[in-house]
């Protein structure tokens, strides 16, 4: 690979000298293309894994018997410097029939052939606007090609996985069992919310009455609430909202739901010690 960019570099050197001109734009995506490929390449084969020794050739299954160990069997996996391939061993029960790929899990590759990077990006993209804009940024700066289903996917899974992750302190935050940071107080803690209906199919409105009677509802309330601080006023006594103080929350459910949803992340930016609280 290193012999490819140098070749590239000299065929850029030649023109320059040749036309006097350069197109630098042309040269950043060239060497960029390069350079993908060579990472490629060397995560390739850093992704290619020997056959268990005889140690390790069964493993526990979940249905309770043991899982053993088939062959080495490979998968593309596209990665933030392009596709690679990954062979790794593979196990099956002979009891219920279920594969099992030990290294996918240890590389956070299971039941996906996105890289943890790749779905960092994906997820980045797919919240900032819609999921087609977010496959064209991603070609365009990370020049990765993906399906605009594949970015909605993505963000979406790793929403739901926020969501898990976050329901257990929601419930402790209801039963007051948060810690309290030890740190500053806050002088003045502002908590907002507002809502708007947003429209949604068939099958999200279910079971809801619309606005008019004998009509179902076409729509869904978006709530949307943010937690931030302020310390100053501006020369003419204004408050001053803090800079990159704003946190958000946001959800589709119950006001009961989102009320518990808002009340822990206030209480995680510092409820407890504010000395005033506005909302």
């Amino acid at each position: 690979m290193a012999r490819e960019i140098n070749l590239l570099l000299t065929r850029i050197f030649a023109e320059r000298h040749q036309t006097g001109d350069m197109d630098l734009e042309a040269i950043e995506l060239a060497l960029r293309a390069s350079l993908h490929q060579a990472g490629a390449t060397a995560l390739t084969a850093l992704l290619q894994f020997d056959p268990p020794d005889g140690s390790q050739r069964e493993l526990p299954c979940p249905c309770g018997h043991r899982a053993k160990y088939v062959g080495l069997r490979s998968k593309p996996v596209l990665t933030a410097v392009g596709e690679a391939q990954c062979r790794r061993p593979y196990y099956l029960c002979e009891q219920c029939h279920r594969g099992q790929f030990p290294v996918d899990v240890d590389l956070d590759l299971q039941d996906t052939e996105l890289s943890p990077g790749v779905r960092r990006m994906m997820a980045a993209v797919g919240h900032e606007a819609a999921f087609d804009r977010g496959r064209e940024q991603l070609k365009l700066l990370a020049d990765l090609t993906v399906t605009t289903k594949a970015v909605e996917r993505t963000a979406e899974a790793i929403g739901e996985d926020i969501e898990r992750r976050q329901l257990p302190e929601r419930k402790r935050a209801m039963q007051l069992d948060l810690p309290i940071p030890m740190v500053a107080r806050i002088p003045i803690l502002y908590v907002e919310m507002d809502g708007t209906g947003i429209p949604v199919v068939g099958k999200e409105s279910a079971g809801r009455a619309g606005k008019q009677d004998g009509q179902p509802a076409h729509t869904r309330e978006a709530k949307l609430g943010c937690i931030f601080t302020q310390t100053t006023v501006d020369d003419e006594g204004y408050p001053v909202r803090d800079e990159a103080s704003t946190t958000y929350v946001g959800a589709i459910e119950s006001c009961e739901e989102f009320g518990r949803r808002v009340y822990t992340e206030a209480w995680r930016r510092g409820w407890a010690r504010a000395e005033k609280r506005l909302y």
